[in-house]
C-alpha cells in the first residue's frame, strides 16, 4: 500500500513539474482579440521589445469575440495570456472562463474610441442619424405606409432613407459578429436610432427579446457586406470604391485622413476633441482582459502592463493619443493604474 501511495505522489509531482514546464515553455507574451485595440496593442508591444531585457509580444487580430473565446479556453501555455476587447466581457464569457478554470481575470480600460462611419475622400460629405442608419441596415423596418406593422426592409438608396441624402445604392462594408465593433455599432447606433419609433422603444418593456432582435439584427440581402476582421482592409475598399461606406474605430480614421473622411453621426463630426468630451454619439471604451495565473509564470506580463498603463503610453500626451486613443479622464487612469500594480481580479456578474 505504502509503495501505490509512493508511486501516485511521484506521478502527481510528475504531472505538477510538466504542467510548469509546459507554462515556462513559452518566453513571450501571447495576446489576442479585438481589431480596433490591435493597433495599439501592437505601438505598446514593439515599444516594449525595444526597451526591456523581454521578447517583443505576439499579437493575433481576432475580433472581442474570438479573442475571449480563446482566453477563456484555459489556463496554461497553449492559451493566450491576454485578450484585447472593443467592449466589456459578457457575463456568458466570464462564466465560460470560470468553468473552464481561468478564475481570477484583471479588467483594464485603455481609454475610448469612436464608431465611424466614413467613406472615400471623393465621396459627398455624409451628414447621418442613428435613424437613418437604424433604417438603412436593419433587417426588418416599420412599415413606410406607416402603422406599427415591421417588414423586411425595402430601401434601396440613402435616398429613399431620407430624402436630404445623396441617391446612392446602401452599400456599408462592416465587422462580423464576432467582433466588439458590430456590437458595439448595433447598439450605440441602431438602437438609438430604432427608439426614435415609439413603439419599438415601447417594445423594451413588453418584449425585451424581440426588442432587441429588431434593433440589432443587420440586413442579409447586399447592403450590409460582412468584410472580416481586417479595418485596414474596409479602408482601403472605400477608397477604390466611392459609393461604399464603411464602419470601424476612429483610430483607423484618424490614421487615413489622406484617403477617407468621416460621416457627421446627429449632427456631430468624429474628431478626437467630439470623442473626448462626449459630444459625439456613437463613442465606447476599450479594454483588455489578463489572465492572472499566467502572471509571474509567462516572462514579462506585469512590466508589461506597467509599461501600458504608464502616463507616457495612455495620459493626455502619450504617445498612443497620437495613433488616436482618446485617454480616460485622470480619475479612471488612476483607477485602473492601481488594479494593476495591485493586480485586483474584476468581479464577474
Amino acid at each position: 500500500m505504502k509503495k501505490v501511495l509512493t508511486l501516485l505522489s511521484a506521478a502527481a509531482l510528475l504531472i505538477s513539474l510538466n504542467a510548469i514546464d509546459a507554462m515556462s515553455a513559452r518566453d513571450y507574451i501571447s495576446i489576442v482579440g479585438s481589431s480596433t485595440v490591435y493597433p495599439f496593442a501592437t505601438v505598446v508591444a514593439e515599444q516594449f521589445g525595444k526597451t526591456t531585457k523581454f521578447k517583443t509580444p505576439t499579437i493575433e487580430s481576432t475580433g472581442s469575440g474570438g479573442g475571449l473565446k480563446l482566453f477563456c479556453a484555459g489556463v496554461g501555455a497553449e492559451h493566450p495570456d491576454i485578450t484585447n476587447a472593443s467592449r466589456a466581457i459578457k457575463s456568458s464569457e466570464c462564466k465560460a472562463c470560470f468553468e473552464n478554470g481561468v478564475k481570477e481575470i484583471i479588467e483594464v480600460k485603455i481609454g475610448y474610441d469612436g464608431i465611424v462611419v466614413a467613406n472615400a475622400k471623393s465621396a459627398p460629405m455624409m451628414k447621418l442619424t442613428r435613424k437613418d442608419l437604424f433604417l438603412a441596415l436593419a433587417k426588418d423596418v416599420p412599415d413606410p405606409k406607416g402603422g406599427e406593422n415591421l417588414i423586411p426592409n425595402p430601401y434601396q438608396t440613402w435616398k429613399d432613407v431620407n430624402s436630404s441624402l445623396p441617391n446612392q445604392k446602401i452599400t456599408v462594408l462592416g465587422p462580423p459578429p464576432t467582433s466588439g465593433t458590430r456590437d458595439a455599432f448595433v447598439e450605440l447606433a441602431m438602437e438609438a436610432g430604432a427608439k426614435e419609433f415609439g413603439f419599438i422603444k415601447a417594445m423594451k418593456k413588453t418584449d425585451k427579446k424581440r426588442y432587441k432582435a429588431v434593433c440589432h439584427t443587420v440586413r442579409e440581402d447586399g447592403a450590409y457586406v460582412e468584410a472580416g476582421e481586417n479595418d485596414n482592409l474596409i479602408v482601403q475598399k472605400l477608397d477604390k470604391d466611392p459609393t461604399a461606406l464603411g464602419i470601424f474605430g476612429f483610430s483607423f480614421l484618424d490614421q487615413n485622413a489622406d484617403k477617407i473622411k468621416g460621416a457627421f453621426v446627429d449632427g456631430v463630426e468624429p474628431t478626437f476633441d467630439n470623442i473626448a468630451d462626449g459630444q459625439y454619439p456613437v463613442s465606447r471604451p476599450l479594454f483588455f482582459y489578463v489572465k492572472k495565473a499566467h502572471i509571474g509564470t509567462i516572462p514579462g506580463i506585469a512590466e508589461y502592463l506597467k509599461a501600458f498603463s504608464a502616463e507616457a503610453t495612455w495620459g493626455p500626451d502619450g504617445y498612443l493619443s497620437e495613433k488616436g486613443l482618446i485617454p480616460m479622464p485622470e480619475a479612471e487612469r488612476m483607477k485602473f493604474a492601481k488594479d494593476i500594480q495591485m493586480l485586483i481580479p474584476m468581479e464577474c456578474k
